[in-house]
């Protein structure tokens, strides 16, 4: 039977590396993949892209694109083994139970990565159905400075002090934000 996965983690955790991973695997032994990414990010103009080099071209998802139709019109086209979903935390709730339907009607396996928390400790709302809904739950884990798990994604201004305020989604990358665990990201939101 096949599951809808949600692998989270904090920023520079490895998710987008984890991915290409898994779709280079499914690749090697011949089967097929579809991609997908946040159209919401476009720094990487349709790609997924992770921060050690890899990347590969993906589809781009918009709060108004229906995973399902989109990805059972191309699978009865032609069959895939998998779809993977990279910045997972941008898909809306209706998408993410339409990804549930293809693991659990079109008996698609999905991937999704992305993280679980913005900038101020709160939960996106796409992660927060993947974590209620998704048949398996992955952290992946990122490094503090202090060597102790990173969970929290701490945004940051150019002279590297705590953003507290703002919208939820801001695109950026270790400009903008660094990943710390819990005790240091509450430090640097009361300093």
């Amino acid at each position: 039977m096949a599951k809808l996965y949600f692998y989270y983690a904090s920023m520079n955790a490895g998710k987008s590396s984890h991915l290409l991973q898994a779709d280079f695997n499914y690749r090697e032994r011949g089967m097929r993949t579809m991609l997908w990414t946040a159209a919401l990010d476009s720094r990487s103009g349709g790609l997924v892209k992770s921060r050690i080099g890899l990347e590969s071209a993906a589809h781009r998802f918009h709060p108004d694109t229906d995973l399902w139709a989109d990805v059972s019109a191309a699978h009865a086209a032609t069959p895939f083994d998998c779809v993977l979903v990279d910045e997972a935390q941008f898909l809306g709730p209706k998408q993410v139970w339409q990804l549930a339907r293809l693991a659990d009607e079109a008996g698609i396996p999905v991937l999704c990565y992305g993280l679980r928390t913005d900038f101020q400790g709160e939960l996106f709302p796409g992660s927060a159905v993947l974590l209620g809904i998704a048949d398996a739950l992955v952290e992946l884990k990122a490094v503090c400075h202090c060597g102790r798990k990173a969970t929290m994604n701490l945004r940051v201004d150019e002279g590297g002090a705590a953003v507290k305020q703002g919208a939820q989604t801001e695109i950026g990358g270790n400009d903008r934000y660094v990943a710390l665990c819990r005790k240091h990201f509450s430090q640097a939101l009361r300093a």
